[in-house]
Formats: structure tokens, sequence, C-alpha cells
């Protein structure tokens, strides 16, 4: 019993910074402007930038970094008179670890043993839903 209670708390503690994070995403904006600070790298990206290739007006692309940041999921710099912004890569990280935490009900998530384990499902090769390519 208090393992079931200890493995519960662990998981409202992993998924109460998790939340934040996962919310921020499920906005397509937002989103857009993660994927494109995730191609950017770790030098990042101009704020204006982010504009110009979004399309977007100043003041809502304004409003939608800010929700990124909030769930810390972008870094953001001041160099001159321009906002450079860039994806946390580290919270990403946490962020896929999280939802890949137990895959496999425990199990390697190597894809050649998911593959003899007769269970190409579990944690195989991931392809691009753009492009089918293995990614």
């Amino acid at each position: 019993m208090s393992d079931s209670i200890s493995l519960s708390a662990t998981l409202r503690s992993q998924s109460s910074s998790a939340v934040p994070a996962l919310l921020a995403l499920a906005h397509e904006v937002r989103l857009s402007i993660f994927r494109l600070l995730v191609v950017a790298g770790p030098e990042g990206m101009p704020a204006s930038k982010l504009a110009e290739l979004l399309a977007m007006p100043a003041s809502s692309l304004s409003f939608h970094l800010k929700e990124l940041s909030h769930a810390q999921l972008l870094h953001s710099k001041t160099q001159g008179r321009f906002v450079i912004y860039s994806a946390n890569f580290a919270k990403m990280q946490e962020l896929i670890a999280f939802l890949l935490d137990n895959c496999c009900q425990g199990a390697s998530c190597d894809p050649a043993a998911a593959l003899e384990a007769a269970n190409p499902l579990c944690c195989g090769p991931a392809t691009s839903v753009h492009s089918g390519e293995a990614i």
C-alpha cells in the first residue's frame, strides 16, 4: 500500500512541472514558436525574426513568448536592442523523459529489443509525420 502511495506522490510531483509545459505547447502558435526555436538551436532567434517568420504582430508574439517563458520552455537574453529567445533544451529533455518514463512497462526501450519481443509499436523507430522518414 505504501508503495502505491509513494508512486502516486512521485507521479503528482513530476506531473506538476510537466503540466504547465504541456499546456503551453498545446497551442498551435506556441508550438510553432517552440519548434522554430528548437531548429534555431542554442543561439536562438530575435523576437523580430520570429514575428517575421510567423507573420504575427509583435504584441501577439509577446503574449505567446510570455506563456512559453512562464512554462520555463524558453531562455531570453538581451543583445543590444534585441531580445534573443532560445529553447530551454534541458526542460524539453525533462519533459520528454517524463512522457517516456515507465515506457514499455519498464522494459528496454531499445528498438531492436522491442522488435525481438514482437512488440514493434513499443518504442519502435520514430517516423516524421511530414515525411514518413525515420527520425
